[in-house]
């Protein structure tokens, strides 16, 4: 396990944002990490991080960056780590440009999710896909690297069915419940979401059938063999602030019983060495027995946010296999904490 004597200093690209804000809480006192440069957009820039966010999140922002000044979007940053809480549109120029320039970038942005040499990385299920950064390397002639962390949907559903990949799966149903924060500040209008549910998010149902296939997938080479199974979603947004929920239906190709399922998800853990990282949780996967469990409110913290819960096992009718629920923390698991946990394996893995 790497002891970093000095902290290696980070970037946070969108840090005035609401996953920027998390990136900023999430790291404060973290043994590895020290967050040495807050970036934004041109309406931020120029500011001190105080004046220009609005934190949204619980507490206050950490004192000593309170009076930092955010650089721009173009800032030659002298960070060798960056996080990248920037919308895809901007990240699609700002990542590849860090990336070129030797900076390692660990992103929550979709703008390169599925280009086929960057990974997709949730370290528990598939640490091995972060080679693919040695084949950024070779391919662009750069030092630096881009690794993303999935949709934060996507993250409960494929943590979920890692470790029901021995049973053969071959086909999954899912109905996400999707908290409000997964839409960002100020997030979906009031008057659109209390007393109701949004069964429609844009974007959001693509990414939750292909995103899941590619984490799940086997490293073959340089490239990474997609999951050969058939995904189906359908995404809608509750009022609830935080956690999104999900509800899974599998087929599998091999006979599975419930025993099966609570004692592959109670077993799972990752590879080493990503349980001894420091933002990993004890149990990735943390089964409840309750009938009306999981639940956001409840369980969104397990394991400091990091650990999906998934309960209400029963057979599908429909599908011939399985239905459950799942529940992460879409701003921890599902975006800021995932890409602190994915960077800590590539410092771990002598990346940085």
């Amino acid at each position: 396990m790497a002891n970093t004597q000095k902290p290696i200093n980070v970037a946070i690209l969108g840090a005035t944002g609401a996953v920027g804000q998390r990136f900023i809480q999430l790291l404060e006192g973290h043994p590895w990490f020290r967050v040495a440069e807050l970036v934004a957009s041109e309406r931020s820039a120029g500011k001190t991080y105080s004046e220009a966010a609005r934190w949204v999140l619980s507490g206050n922002p950490p004192a000593d960056l309170a009076a930092q000044e955010v650089l721009p979007l173009d800032a030659d940053l002298q960070s060798p780590l960056v996080f990248s809480a920037l919308p895809g549109d901007a990240a699609k120029e700002v990542e590849w440009r860090l990336a070129g320039a030797g900076h390692v970038v660990c992103s929550n942005a979709s703008a390169y999710r599925m280009q086929p040499e960057v990974p997709i990385l949730l370290p528990e299920i598939n640490a091995e896909h972060a080679q693919l950064i040695k084949v950024q390397r070779q391919k662009h002639g750069w030092s630096g690297g881009i690794a993303t962390n999935s949709n934060c949907t996507a993250a409960p559903v494929a943590m979920a069915l890692a470790p029901l990949r021995p049973f053969g799966i071959e086909a999954v149903q899912v109905v996400s419940m999707q908290a409000v924060s997964g839409a960002g500040y100020p997030g979906v209008p009031s008057l659109d979401i209390i007393d109701n549910v949004v069964p429609y998010i844009g974007g959001e149902e693509p990414k939750l059938e292909t995103e899941p296939r590619k984490m799940l997938g086997a490293l073959a080479g340089d490239q990474i063999k997609f999951l050969d199974c058939v995904m189906s979603a359908t995404c809608t947004r509750v009022p609830v602030l935080d956690s999104h929920l999900v509800s899974v239906s599998v087929r599998f190709s091999h006979d599975v019983s419930e025993d099966n399922l609570r004692d592959a998800w109670t077993a799972f853990v990752g590879p080493d060495p990503v349980p001894g990282l420091p933002s990993a949780p004890e149990s990735p996967v943390v089964v409840r027995s309750e009938p009306d469990r999981p639940q956001p409110r409840r369980d969104r913290d397990t394991g400091n946010g990091m650990s999906t819960v998934v309960g209400r096992i029963r057979p599908c009718p429909v599908m011939g296999g399985w239905k459950f629920l799942a529940l992460a923390h879409n701003t921890v698991r599902g975006a800021a904490g995932c890409s602190i946990l994915n960077a800590e394996l590539l410092v771990e893995n002598g990346y940085l």
